[in-house]
């Protein structure tokens, strides 16, 4: 037992790696971000498939089930559509900071979807971000969209993150996976499809729209299979030999990973100012010290 869960430790910490190198490929893939999102899924979609196929699961569910699968597919790929937007609009490290401030939303929102009480301390820790996106803003003024971006995409993240909190213990999470990559990839193609009939020339399909680089078609087969397939149905197996402890600090090293990557992958252009690394230093800290706190009081909650 030991043993498997110091492979799953180290199998953990690959599968965050490949998490924070997800900001990387849409860097460096040339579509934007509509498209790459439509790709993305598509493929995702595709590999998930086959390993429910693989695996003889069933693709039945519930009406109901079905219901909230739509909403978590619609906001998915609204998450994803804002986070590759964002870093078009800015870069990787910006985008990536400011992206940790999901867990916040969380920490306001789940009161809402599991109807308890608000925990005043989860509300003062959500207050110490405030510094951390003051430094970040103020000396990257250039990327106000790209932060704005990345506050929306966070947002969504957290909304997703809640609607599958509900439903993943009682359903195998590659049949969920499935089903919301299929239902975003499906929303993206009626949109664009609408802007193909009824927008302007380059908003929906056109030739030039299949007519992918090479580059880009490497990039998003190694985003929809290794950074979306593989690595969400790695990541659950993983988690049931981790406590939730490791699994949080795991976790919040994504954008470290990611901003490390960025600059050595892409020098200057990912070179900030020193305020915006205490800027993100501190809401990273912050959101670390917020799962710890989380961590010992279900803790206590259990322990009573």
């Amino acid at each position: 037992m030991q043993n498997a869960r110091v492979k799953s430790y180290l199998h953990f910490h690959l599968i965050v790696f490949i998490f924070g190198f997800t900001a990387i490929l849409g860097e460096l893939i040339t579509l934007e971000a509509l498209p790459l999102v439509w790709y993305r899924m598509l493929i995702a979609t595709g590999f998930v498939f086959v390993y429910v196929k693989w695996k003889k699961l069933s693709l039945k569910v519930t009406p109901k089930l079905f219901k909230v699968l739509v909403l978590a597919g619609l906001i998915i790929a609204l998450h994803w559509c804002t986070f590759f937007a964002a870093i078009k609009a800015s870069n990787v490290s910006v985008t990536l900071a400011v992206l940790s401030t999901g867990a916040f939303f969380t920490a306001f929102l789940e009161p809402l979807f599991f109807r308890r009480k608000l925990i005043w301390l989860e509300v003062f820790l959500g207050m110490l971000v405030i510094p951390g996106l003051y430094l970040i803003f103020s000396v990257e003024g250039d990327f106000v969209t790209g932060i704005f971006l990345a506050l929306l995409s966070a947002l969504f993240s957290s909304i997703f993150t809640l609607i599958n909190g509900k439903i993943i213990e009682k359903h195998y999470p590659s049949v969920i996976s499935f089903y919301e990559l299929l239902i975003g990839v499906v929303s993206v193609t009626l949109y664009l499809l609408l802007m193909t009939l009824f927008g302007d020339d380059v908003s929906g399909f056109s030739v030039d729209f299949f007519m992918l680089k090479r580059s880009d078609w490497i990039y998003l087969l190694l985003l929809g299979s290794i950074c979306t397939a593989y690595a969400f149905i790695s990541s659950v197996k993983v988690m049931r030999y981790l406590s939730p402890y490791t699994i949080m600090l795991t976790i919040n090293l994504e954008p470290v990973y990611g901003i490390i990557l960025a600059f050595f992958i892409f020098g200057d252009t990912e070179k900030m100012e020193w305020e915006f690394y205490i800027g993100a230093s501190l809401v990273i800290m912050t959101v670390v010290l917020n799962g710890i706190v989380k961590i010992i009081q279900n803790r206590k909650i259990n322990i009573s």
